[in-house]
């Protein structure tokens, strides 16, 4: 974004913490601003962990890595990563139910209208139509452990679908830690013990570590995790708790070795209190289980992760505690809250790293002009754009929790009973009545993951929109057949997951990156 030259001396970004979101904060500004006008100065702790669980992705990240510049196959290599074209969802409305929210396209739209609205015609016309699951290329390319990069030629069935990454997170950080500190980013080991705030403004003025450095600046990105120290705790900006919604508070994580194909989504599977995930790197499988203290003892989830894991795990298992909310505003006075320190939303649907690089391109789009006072304005946009993202998220992770038919299951029958978020609920009634799907312009969740969702749980509409009338229905079970030939005919050519990742980008030592 171009900046007006405001001052000779550059706006001192200062963040405070590393990990994921401390780096990709990091090495997006540094990217994104003119260095003569922003300094980005970022200070961590070896005292302090991680989270470092946020190990899948969502097809965004690609975008991230791209402008960054880097290197696919490189990354990938660095960072044990394998492919990720969408999430299966295992027993989430009874044991043995499941299906796959892919990263692609339902079908394709006919005469104009939406791919759902000619499927949900049929249905209810009683002509020969297969579950929606059937129409998506990515859902096939799942069944068959297989994959390819998207053709390039928009005509092709097989330009509709794209691909995320699984990757071990400390890898990914240390990557793009070495990426940054490259390119002029400023790194200080230590812990922050005190905070300093200006007088009149309240704005935060200089940070003292623990020894005894003071380090000044002009904007404070506040990555600090749950703790959120700065928005947080020196700011004192509240919380919305969402667990009257997103009652699981807790999570169990370990890894261990890979039994059988090497599949390319993500998988979770609803538990008694929960459910588990399972994510497969090159060098193991990333598990947990996310559950409800309310409804399970820690102990009792612990017996549960070690009882499904495949093989025995490759280290302790860590116990992560939080709470689903965020912040009532992300950007205070002049700190700004990204990632945990902002919000948590549990890991169903790998947010956390996207809403990390939505904070970071939002946050280099409404910069404060060097040599100028920060103009309120700029938070008050931001605070609305974090809002939007949080609050859609929120509302299509419950949708997988409020459908289902795991009766007298004291976790499950809750959740199939609590009151909806008003949004949500007007959501599914629409959907229900006229097979219309959420259609954003800002903010996750596509139309074609909506309909993943609503389908999978069970939501099926009972109308749709009148336009897919103007196709005869001779003809649409004609194109309904066409499109599933397509399909798998596109599939059979696409090499498995694991052939690909071998001649793509095998994992290999990370030493270096390109600077």
């Amino acid at each position: 974004m171009q900046q007006e030259r405001g001052s000779a001396t550059p706006l001192r970004i200062v963040i405070v913490g590393g990990g994921t979101a401390g780096w990709m904060t990091a090495a997006g500004l540094s990217r994104l601003l003119d260095p003569r006008d922003y300094a980005v100065t970022l200070i961590e702790s070896d005292e302090i962990g991680t989270v470092g669980v946020g190990e899948a992705t969502l097809p965004h990240i690609k975008t991230f890595n791209d402008m960054l510049g880097l290197n696919e196959a490189e990354f990938m290599a660095a960072t044990q990563a394998s492919f990720k074209l969408g999430i299966e969802f295992v027993g989430w409305t009874r044991d043995g139910d499941r299906y796959i929210h892919p990263f692609g396209t339902f079908g394709e739209p006919w005469a104009g209208v939406d791919f759902q609205h000619h499927w949900a015609r049929a249905k209810l016309a009683g002509r020969e139509v297969a579950p929606l699951q059937d129409y998506s290329f990515a859902v096939a390319a799942c069944r068959a452990d297989a994959f390819a990069f998207p053709d390039t030629d928009s005509k092709s069935i097989r330009s509709t679908f794209a691909y995320a990454y699984h990757f071990d997170a400390s890898l990914y950080a240390a990557y793009i830690r070495r990426w940054a500190t490259a390119r002029g980013v400023r790194r200080i080991e230590g812990l922050v013990l005190d905070v300093a705030r200006d007088a009149d403004t309240g704005h935060v003025r200089a940070l003292t570590l623990k020894s005894g450095e003071t380090i000044e600046g002009d904007l404070f990105v506040d990555c600090s995790g749950f703790r959120s120290l700065l928005v947080g705790q020196t700011m004192g900006v509240g919380w919305q708790d969402w667990s009257e919604w997103l009652p699981c508070d807790r999570a169990w994580a370990a890894p261990c070795e890979r039994d059988g194909p090497f599949t390319p989504y993500t998988r979770a599977t609803a538990r008694e209190a929960g459910w588990m995930w399972r994510i497969p790197l090159q060098h193991r499988v990333g598990n947990g289980y996310v559950f409800s203290s309310r409804f399970c003892d820690e102990e009792r989830a612990l017996d549960t992760l070690l009882g499904h894991l495949e093989n025995p795990p490759l280290a302790d298992p860590r116990l992560l505690r939080f709470r689903a909310g965020r912040r009532e505003r992300m950007w205070a006075g002049n700190c700004v809250a990204i990632g945990l320190a902002g919000g948590f939303l549990e890991p169903l649907e790998s947010t956390s790293i996207f809403l990390v690089q939505a904070a970071v391109t939002d946050l280099a789009n409404l910069m404060p002009v060097p040599g100028r006072p920060i103009d309120p304005r700029l938070a008050a946009e931001f605070n609305r754009l974090s809002a939007i993202q949080y609050d859609r998220v929120r509302d299509f992770l419950v949708l997988h929790y409020i459908a289902n038919a795991r009766e007298g299951e004291p976790l499950w029958d809750h959740l199939r009973t609590m009151a909806l978020p008003d949004t949500l609920a007007h959501k599914i009634a629409l959907f229900e009545e006229s097979a219309a799907a959420p259609s954003y312009r800002y903010g996750l969740f596509s139309r074609d993951s909506w309909l993943s969702v609503l389908i999978g749980q069970g939501v099926e509409p009972k109308g749709y929109g009148r336009l897919a009338d103007r196709l005869p229905l001779d003809v649409l079970e004609v194109r309904l057949a066409d499109l599933r030939a397509r399909i798998d005919g596109g599939v059979a050519t696409m090499p498995a997951h694991g052939e690909f990742i071998a001649g793509y980008c095998a994992a290999r030592p990370a030493e270096s990156v390109p600077v």
